[in-house]
């Protein structure tokens, strides 16, 4: 009887959690850019994949804000490739600002060989720098999850936790680049892609929220 009413707990704790976090919806459909807003034409889909156009790009935005959640993609960069996901982003202004952007970069090029530490692969930029070593050369494919739980922030990269981050700590007395950022506590926002004039392709784009 014991074991019975254990079991039934755990049953029950698991089903809570469950629907404390809800489930995991696809923002790209695979075929177009239907509920994509913003630099439409810098975008494109080819054989199921979302794809920054090279020489395009530009802030393409899931069409709905989201507050708290977790985020999973695979992204493949060209050989220099330069992106960005911007999460609990304001439109029409610079996400890594009015937001915040995690960095999408090959980081093994040579001419990234001299920036600072927040602007690698998965930091959020200016404010967090990530761990290095766990991105894939250009050409492969790398899965990526991002959970933003109020001010914490957790980026995931081929299952390396790079960033754990609580922005209220990371922020004081002020951000690494020493810049403003009047949108890093927004509760809520947009999350979207930053291209910057490099083919990236995106794919298996889901989100839950918590």
């Amino acid at each position: 009887m014991r074991r019975l009413l254990f079991l039934a707990i755990l049953v029950l704790s698991a089903g809570s959690a469950s629907a404390q976090e809800g489930k995991w919806i696809a923002l790209f459909n695979g075929k177009d850019l239907t509920g994509w807003t913003g630099a439409v034409q810098g975008y494109a889909v080819e054989n199921g994949m979302l794809f920054s156009k090279k020489e395009g790009g530009g802030n393409l935005y899931y069409d709905r804000t989201f507050d708290d959640f977790v985020l999973r993609l695979s992204f493949r960069l060209e050989p220099g490739g330069n992106n960005g996901v911007g999460i609990r982003a304001e439109k029409g202004k610079d996400a890594a600002y009015y937001g915040m952007e995690i960095q999408i970069l090959d980081d093994y090029s040579p001419q990234y060989a001299k920036l600072q530490p927040y602007q690698y692969h998965g930091s959020i930029y200016g404010v967090v720098p990530a761990a290095r070593g766990a991105l894939r050369p250009a050409g492969e494919w790398n899965e990526e999850e991002i959970r933003a739980e109020g001010t914490r922030i957790r980026v995931t990269l081929n299952g390396k936790i790079i960033v754990d981050a609580d922005l209220a700590e990371a922020a004081r007395p002020s951000t690494m680049d020493g810049k403003a950022h009047p949108g890093l506590f927004n509760p809520s926002g947009y999350i979207g892609f930053l291209g910057h004039g490099h083919r990236i392709d995106f794919k298996d784009i889901m989100l839950m929220e918590l």
